[in-house]
């Protein structure tokens, strides 16, 4: 027993010796700590003196954990950009800095998650997973990191995938007017990214609530969750939260395409972002430039898209494929902002309100879309009809003014305006529905060798229904040469010709023989009348 308390006194000397040695050596060291004071709270904003020391862009903290961006550093006092509720705040109340810019968690974790641009959980699905952080202002990658777009995003949509193709690392806008689709077709193409080992990023900057929860709904009815992170700011959230949203998604997309993956990010929608922009720069008493926006606003917009590309096998060979979104007024696309865009982005699609009006959906303008980079990356079966489809429809928009008044039109003319409806018919497509890269091919293939001309108008849709369905004959090595080959063969291409001629037979119209010329009626000669001598 005594052994037992010696050994446990022998314990008690020996950690308080040791507690000893460390209070003895431990020297409390004094660090200074700037803190400032709020001058003056508006919306958004707050005007704060008392750091001589803060940087731009450095993360400051107010009271009630409310961050904000020092956005102005003036002499006398700086413009922070506040991050989060402000009702509480008061002229006089503290305010610290960090030291730190800006950053937001990402990683596998985010997969399938609803954030806001400072990382935190809207969907009660608890915590966000994430062991790393990325500052949301991040240079772009330089020229010599960069590769050439190479290889297809595809859409699902035929009108797209085929007249104006987007690659994976490319910049394409799509702009329109206010219930044109634009949304539709930013959704249809995540959807159709689930078995093409593509990741996606869909920030929603000041949508509303409802917006979002459609969206989010139908992710996720699709299974599109698995492989998405939705970064979410609504209308009602402080104009800091819409200006950082897509900075933030872009350094959760980089972070996947440094990982040598494939990624898409949607910007819905920059017009809202611009705003945002604009707010906070006059209520920082910003000189106003053109429709008073700041004078670096098309800066703003650079510097993000400039992320979005493709990078070299050396530095893993991911790709970021940026689809912004931007909302004209009335079908104005030379606004300043769309302008910004165009002149930014590597093409445009735009949505026309006309054709949305007439039914034709997706209500693409083939006429006024282009794609600068996508030809590059385009699939060579595609390539192989895009040229004659493009003239052809393009032709048929020439004529169709001409045929809504009745005038009397000679036969080739007859025939573009039908070949061109059947184009128009088989563009369209229903919303959610995207369209496998056999089943386009098959359906462009027909289009192009007329095999829908004798199909009449009113059964163009269960037409082309079928030839779909019987695109899954295509054999096994036909498709594969649809993926690889840098040309589409003659006897591939009758292949599929054959398989869509036998599904199309019992839709199309027998020909009607040729009406026997009618025998002309003797025209009865009239005498004329004798002279009388």
């Amino acid at each position: 027993m005594n052994m037992d308390s010696e050994s446990l006194q022998n314990v008690f000397d020996s950690a308080f010796a040791g507690m000893s040695r460390v209070r003895e050596a431990f020297t409390p060291q004094l660090r200074p700590r700037e803190v400032g004071t709020i001058t003056s709270v508006a919306t958004g904003i707050a005007k704060v003196s008392g750091l001589p020391g803060v940087g731009f862009d450095e993360l400051v903290t107010f009271p009630g954990n409310v961050l904000g961006i020092a956005f102005n550093v003036d002499v006398d006092e700086i413009g922070v950009v506040l991050l989060g509720e402000y009702g509480h705040l008061h002229a006089g109340d503290e305010v610290r800095r960090t030291g730190r810019v800006m950053d937001v968690a990402v990683g596998d974790g985010l997969l399938g998650r609803v954030i806001d641009p400072l990382g935190r959980p809207l969907d009660g699905n608890g915590p966000v997973a994430s062991n790393r952080r990325l500052p949301v202002e991040r240079p772009a990658a330089p020229i010599m990191d960069r590769a050439p777009v190479t290889v297809p995003l595809q859409t699902g949509l035929k009108v797209i995938d085929a007249l104006i193709p987007v690659g994976r690392g490319q910049r394409e806008l799509i702009l329109g007017d206010r219930q044109t689709g634009k949304t539709a077709i930013a959704i249809d193409t995540i959807l159709n990214q689930r078995d093409h080992h593509v990741q996606c990023v869909y920030c929603a900057i000041g949508q509303r609530a409802s917006a979002v929860a459609k969206a989010v709904a139908t992710l996720r009815e699709n299974g599109a969750m698995d492989y998405t992170v939705l970064v979410v700011t609504e209308g009602n959230d402080p104009p800091g939260l819409a200006y950082i949203a897509p900075y933030a998604a872009t350094s959760i997309a980089e972070s996947f395409m440094e990982a040598g993956r494939d990624v898409l990010i949607v910007y819905d929608d920059l017009t809202h972002h611009a705003r945002a922009y604009r707010e906070l720069s006059l209520l920082l008493r910003r000189p106003p430039g053109r429709e008073a926006f700041p004078g670096d606003i098309f800066y703003i917009h650079s510097r993000l898209l400039e992320r979005a590309t493709h990078l070299r096998k050396e530095l893993g060979g991911g790709s970021l494929t940026a689809l912004p979104v931007i909302e004209t007024e009335a079908q104005n696309i030379s606004a300043y902002i769309p302008t910004n865009l165009i002149s930014i982005t590597d093409g445009q699609i735009y949505l026309s309100p006309s054709l949305f009006e007439l039914g034709v959906l997706p209500a693409v303008d083939v006429g006024k879309s282009v794609s600068r980079v996508g030809g590059k990356a385009q699939r060579a079966a595609y390539r192989a009809v895009a040229g004659d489809l493009k003239l052809g429809y393009a032709q048929f928009e020439e004529l169709e003014t001409f045929a809504r008044f009745g005038a009397r039109l000679d036969e080739d003319t007859r025939k573009i305006i039908e070949h061109g409806r059947r184009i128009r018919a088989c563009l369209k497509q229903p919303e959610f529905a995207p369209v496998s890269v056999p089943a386009q091919i098959a359906v462009l293939l027909a289009l192009t060798a007329e095999l829908f001309d004798r199909v009449p108008l009113d059964k163009m849709t269960d037409a082309e229904h079928a030839l779909r369905e019987a695109a899954a004959d295509i054999p096994a090595e036909v498709r594969e040469r649809l993926d690889t080959a840098d040309k589409l063969s003659d006897e591939d291409r009758e292949t599929i010709i054959q398989i869509a001629r036998n599904s199309l037979a019992r839709f199309q119209a027998k020909s009607e023989p040729e009406s026997k010329p009618q025998a002309q009626a003797e025209a009865k000669s009239t005498p004329e009348p004798q002279e009388k001598s």
